[in-house]
């Protein structure tokens, strides 16, 4: 399965609409979340995402909740958040929000570490992980150099080794890879990011 995946759009339209020309080769679609910017704008971009024509995933990032993702998504699309979906046999998990929580005010949605790692220990099986946050020491470096990812995804990374973990984020790591086990890791950022899943 061709997978077309990018994540930290905030409302870059030409980025939106490089990502619905190249989605005519894709079979699947994969957001890992921040589609607007501090709570406002899906009103605007999801517009835009709607032209896409095959199966889309897509995560909440910490500046727009799993409920108004939800209610602003295009039809047809899965908004996952401590959920899984399989689609064409292909079983993939998706957590949003800001883990651990970041200094960013009141209007980011966050989750602890322990509440990120209660709603990972749902997932059993899986092939593709969808996490907004970055799991620790992979893709979570600052400008500064810190690593600011999270211990309950890299945890639930070790524990399920997905074929791919896909997350974004933290804007100094797009396009950064890794590996976590089995695990291919990639911070992805708003442009268009290509990976092949075997079934």
């Amino acid at each position: 399965m061709r997978i077309l995946a990018f994540s930290d759009l905030h409302l870059a339209r030409n980025r939106a609409e490089e990502v619905v020309a190249a989605s005519v080769d894709a079979d699947l679609v994969i957001g890992a979340g921040d589609f607007c910017d501090m709570r406002r704008g899906l009103d605007r971009i999801m517009p835009i995402l709607a032209r896409i024509r095959v199966p889309m995933v897509l995560v909440p990032g910490n500046v727009e909740s799993a409920p108004e993702l939800r209610d602003a998504a295009p039809e047809g699309a899965h908004v996952l958040h401590g959920q899984g979906v399989t689609i064409d046999s292909l079983r993939i998990f998706g957590l949003g929000y800001a883990v651990p929580p970041p200094p960013f005010g009141d209007w980011s949605c966050n989750l602890t570490e322990a509440e990120a790692e209660d709603l990972l220990g749902r997932c059993g099986r899986v092939d593709i992980l969808v996490s907004h946050s970055p799991p620790k020491g992979v893709g979570d470096e600052t400008s500064g150099g810190k690593s600011v990812g999270s211990v309950a995804v890299r945890d639930a990374a070790e524990r399920l080794q997905p074929q791919l973990l896909l997350c974004g984020h933290v804007h100094e790591s797009w396009g950064a890879r890794g590996r976590i086990g089995r695990a291919e890791v990639a911070n992805l950022g708003p442009t268009p990011n290509w990976f092949e899943v075997t079934l």
